[in-house]
């Protein structure tokens, strides 16, 4: 395997002395702690790859595998049976999870002034915290192993790397801003973009703070709309993530000819929350016309947010508008920042339709609840009877229901951006 080949001359080349390229100097053999993503990026590989890591570090003989902290940001932790399901070949005893309201630590801050010359006249007068998990500041730990999948991402432009730390290991308060500075700047202006103010940011935060962390091995996939593995980059430094982005730009990116009138998302099941549900609108809005409709199938959607806090702020304010947003938040009722920029990215700006269609049983986000946060509601069978949908389909693009619509439709949003946007 390539990413085995790769991450054995990581490890022979520090054996050596020789020092890997970025910030940080090599502390010699010792612990590694592998960083990869959770459940709801399973289709990255980063399961088979953890994995790999795994048996190559219990094969050396100065090394060996000291933890694995899937980088989850706002995420829910991993139960036992979820690490089992996407980690089956790793001990279940190494893992811990990222709590990311109590366990970062502050390394420095970006001042104001960087921040308001890279990001422009936003709606946003304050610094960036750089933060990590406080594990990954451990003297104990050699090496960093960050696995994960580059696509189009609405905070970022494209996923992982240094985001990977920031974010994935990052505490609340980074997470807040990045994602505020983020909406405030429009999705549209770095959705699919390799360079962008957010990744910068992040790329900043590393330039000044990464030689207080273990060197960071990086091993990003890049997997196409079928799931199926495209590529896979390995590295020190920031061309590993430049080459996969590039080759993301290529593969997980749709341009429609002409705007849909209907678009159809399937959320995957492990999809429990409308917090990484409406990756469905963040994905297909530029693909959407105006006056067309969202259709949203989510199977598994049970809660709003990830944690009590958000999904309270977001039942309460709902998906209204940046407006209503920015209203809440000047006057204080919003006191989450990444709240608000999930509620500004989930909402069409009245532009077009947006309906959630769950099962009709106790436990699934229902009627009440869906149409209470501002969206539209249909029953989840009916939905799939009504567009045909109720065999396994799996390959985007064009499709007409039963009743003769034209509709677009994505099997699993997390896989590209689709869009009707043809600008280079």
């Amino acid at each position: 395997m390539l990413f085995t080949r790769e991450l054995r001359r990581a490890l022979e080349d520090i054996e050596r002395g020789v020092s890997p390229a970025g910030p940080a100097q090599s502390r010699g053999p010792g612990p590694v702690l592998v960083l990869p993503p959770d459940l709801t990026r399973i289709h990255s590989k980063a399961g088979l790859l953890t994995g790999a890591a795994c048996r190559e570090l219990e094969g050396r003989k100065n090394w060996n595998l000291g933890a694995i902290m899937p980088a989850l940001g706002t995420h829910r932790p991993l139960g036992p049976d979820e690490i089992a399901f996407m980690f089956p070949r790793c001990p279940a005893e190494k893992f811990l999870p990222h709590r990311w309201r109590e366990d970062p630590a502050e390394l420095g801050r970006i001042g104001t002034e960087w921040v308001r010359a890279v990001f422009g006249p936003v709606r946003y007068r304050g610094d960036f915290p750089v933060q990590v998990n406080r594990l990954l500041l451990s003297p104990s730990f050699s090496l960093v192993v960050s696995i994960g999948q580059v696509a189009p991402h609405e905070i970022a432009g494209m996923a992982n790397h240094t985001k990977n730390i920031f974010i994935g290991t990052g505490g609340a308060e980074a997470i807040n801003v990045s994602h505020y500075l983020g909406a405030l700047y429009g999705l549209e202006r770095l959705m699919g973009l390799r360079e962008n103010p957010v990744r910068a940011l992040f790329d900043e935060a590393f330039a000044r703070c990464g030689g207080l962390l273990p060197p960071v091995f990086w091993a990003l996939t890049v997997v196409d709309q079928e799931g199926a593995a495209r590529g896979l980059f390995t590295g020190f430094g920031r061309d590993c993530f430049e080459r996969a982005a590039d080759l993301s730009a290529r593969v997980n990116i749709t341009r429609l000819d002409e705007p849909a009138r209907a678009v159809v998302v399937r959320l995957p099941p492990e999809y429990r929350s409308l917090w990484l549900g409406n990756k469905a609108v963040y994905r297909t809005r530029m693909a959407l016309a105006g006056g067309g409709e969202l259709v949203v199938l989510g199977p598994g959607l049970e809660r709003f947010g990830e944690d009590g806090e958000n999904d309270a702020l977001i039942r309460r304010y709902g998906y209204r508008g940046t407006g209503a947003v920015l209203r809440a938040v000047d006057s204080g009722g919003i006191s989450s920042l990444s709240a608000a920029a999930h509620l500004i990215h989930g909402s069409s700006e009245g532009r077009f339709t947006i309906r959630y269609c769950t099962p009709g049983k106790r436990q699934f986000l229902g009627r009440g609840d869906i149409e209470g946060a501002g969206y539209e509601w249909e029953d989840l069978d009916a939905a799939l009877k009504r567009y045909g949908l109720s065999g396994n389909v799996e390959k985007p693009g064009w499709r007409t229901s039963p009743g003769g619509e034209r509709f677009y439709f994505v099997p699993n949003p997390a896989l590209g951006l689709w869009t009707a946007d043809h600008r280079p």
